[in-house]
């Protein structure tokens, strides 16, 4: 690696195929595709990854685009706080943002979360997601994970009823946590609120779509609702909160670990509890997102859990347990 104290930006298109399928109410797939950043300086050189979500309109080459724009702003000194103007909330800024958290930590020969003055995470009991499926291969799907104490049930709309009474019978003591990708409608919203309730699940997560979710703040609601579509980053909080409990913090929305950590600020000033998400994306996007964890009542980063396999120096994963990465991975 050539030394220079100029700093280089560099990006590309990794592909990770999942063990599988996943499956949620958009459609499914067969592999992971990330953008990763690296900025270089000194012969030290910051990572950071992110998934581009079709969902807003963000595909892969977009994305790497957008953070190969930004090499002259990179090389003539860009700041991460700076970035935050520099850059819209999105994938691209996300991945670009831990690139600089990773370089300025290791420039400084400390931990990220001591750069950042933030508690240092621990060890957390992560979701585990079951694909969405007729109920009788989610019931097949969640036997075999019936052993992990935190399930995410990806729900799609009309039968969601039958699904989780199949998916509780098949995990008897699993905490449950489900998520309808904006799937629901008015029509059916209560009838799945109520059978969800029925069969002791904790959090409904996003279960209308994004900008058509009123209807949450005139019924009464039974469990916790969590937004994930409808939230992005800490300007979109304040109007939330009638019609929701929880919001789903995710680097790639917030547009990095910066914003999120400034979200899970004001969300919790705000009353709302805090969930950690992901997409299903290597280790190197997980890593950052633990830096929330001190904050969040539910933890989701089973992403690496998903592919067929982890990028080198992974996190560490004993069963449902996720521990803090190591440095030679991030941070």
């Amino acid at each position: 690696m050539t030394s220079s104290k100029v700093p280089a930006l560099a990006a590309r298109i990794e592909r990770f195929p999942i063990a599988g399928s996943f499956i949620i109410s958009r459609g499914a797939k067969t592999e992971a595709v990330t953008v990763v950043a690296e900025v270089s300086r000194d012969g030290l050189t910051g990572r950071g990854e992110c998934v581009p979500y079709p969902r807003y309109g963000e595909t892969p080459e977009a994305t790497l685009a957008a953070i190969q724009a930004m090499q002259a702003a990179v090389a003539g000194g860009l700041t991460r706080r700076a970035l935050q103007a520099a850059m819209p909330p999105g994938a691209a800024r996300n991945a670009l943002d831990c690139a600089l958290i990773d370089l300025e930590a290791k420039t400084a020969g400390v931990r990220a979360w001591s750069l950042l003055d933030r508690p240092a995470p621990g060890e957390r009991t992560t979701a585990y997601t079951i694909s969405l499926g007729t109920p009788e291969a989610m019931a097949a799907a969640t036997a075999k994970a019936a052993h992990r104490p935190l399930l995410k049930i990806k729900l799609g709309g009309d039968g969601d009823g039958e699904r989780i009474a199949a998916v509780r019978n098949a995990a008897p003591e699993s905490e449950l946590i489900v998520d309808a990708n904006e799937a629901w409608t008015e029509a059916n919203l209560e009838h799945n609120l109520a059978a969800c309730e029925a069969v002791g699940v904790t959090l409904v997560e996003q279960p209308l779509p994004a900008g058509q979710d009123d209807a949450l703040a005139r019924i009464k609601r039974p469990l916790v609702v969590c937004a994930d579509e409808s939230v992005h980053d800490r300007h979109s909080l304040a109007l939330l909160r009638e019609r929701y409990d929880a919001v789903n913090i995710k680097l790639d929305k917030t547009g990095g670990l910066t914003e999120a950590l400034a979200m899970a600020d004001v969300a919790q000033a705000l009353g709302f509890e805090i969930m950690i998400g992901c997409m299903v994306a290597t280790s190197l996007s997980m890593a950052p997102a633990m830096l929330v964890t001190p904050e969040a009542r539910f933890v989701d980063l089973d992403g690496p859990l998903l592919l067929a396999h982890d990028r080198d120096h992974g996190l560490r994963y004993d069963d449902s347990l996720v521990y803090p990465p190591d440095s030679s991975l991030w941070g």
